[in-house]
């Protein structure tokens, strides 16, 4: 079955593959599921810059990113913004849809001119009520993520902040970046406050870390990209 989101993706775009129908969430589903996952989902594009959704926004949409990539964030008490993790292309938003009627704990901003393909939350309980085993698999797949998202945490444990810093570089290379001969490429900015949350340092110690990384040749920055050796 032909992607409808193709129709609107043009050919110089980055986009996923990926269906709706086949994401991670949704695996393991039966063809007339799929058939009704795909028919309710909503197309929506969004320029660089854009909010999808903000803190404090009632929670009532999720979403599959078909192009772009997207900075999730959160404003704190003092009126800081700290950035809690980067999406991609073939990534999924919006999973607090699938717990209770609660508020956006951050915000989505693109990074990019991103397109979205998703539900809102009556659209998807009307589905689930519809077909059960959609609502079944859902719980089976968010159990599996949760333990991927665990060992993710591990790497926190590693006692050298360079190791650690190195660690989250890694992961956003292998995620987000680029594969060249000299290394991973990651050709958007990360501001070492942005970092500093990721590792779970103050942003002194980050650009330290940096500093000593750079020096001992496993990281290379040219310009505002950043490649791993």
């Amino acid at each position: 079955m032909e992607c409808i989101c193709n129709e609107l993706m043009g050919p110089e775009d980055d986009g996923t593959s990926i269906c709706i129908g086949q994401l991670w969430i949704f695996q393991n589903l039966r063809p007339q599921e799929l058939l009704a996952i795909t028919q309710g989902a909503q197309r929506q594009l969004y320029k660089k810059g854009q909010s999808i959704f903000a803190q404090g926004d009632k929670a009532d949409q999720m979403f599959l990113l078909k192009t772009g990539r997207v900075k999730l964030s959160k404003i704190t008490e003092e009126g800081e913004e700290i950035t809690l993790d980067i999406r991609k292309a073939g990534d999924f938003l919006g999973e607090t849809l699938l717990t209770e009627d609660v508020d956006y704990p951050l915000s989505a901003i693109c990074l990019e001119d991103t397109l979205t393909c998703g539900f809102t939350k009556n659209i998807f309980e009307k589905m689930v009520l519809e077909h059960a085993n959609i609502g079944l698999q859902v719980i089976k797949n968010l159990s599996r993520r949760l333990a991927s998202l665990t060992r993710r945490v591990g790497s926190l444990s590693l006692t050298s902040l360079e190791d650690r810093l190195y660690q989250v570089l890694s992961n956003v290379a292998q995620e987000h970046g680029v594969k060249k001969r000299q290394g991973y490429l990651i050709q958007f900015p990360l501001t070492h406050e942005e970092l500093s949350f990721l590792v779970g340092v103050h942003r002194v110690s980050i650009t330290r870390a940096m500093k000593s990384l750079r020096e001992s040749g496993k990281i290379k920055q040219e310009g505002r990209t950043l490649i791993l050796v």
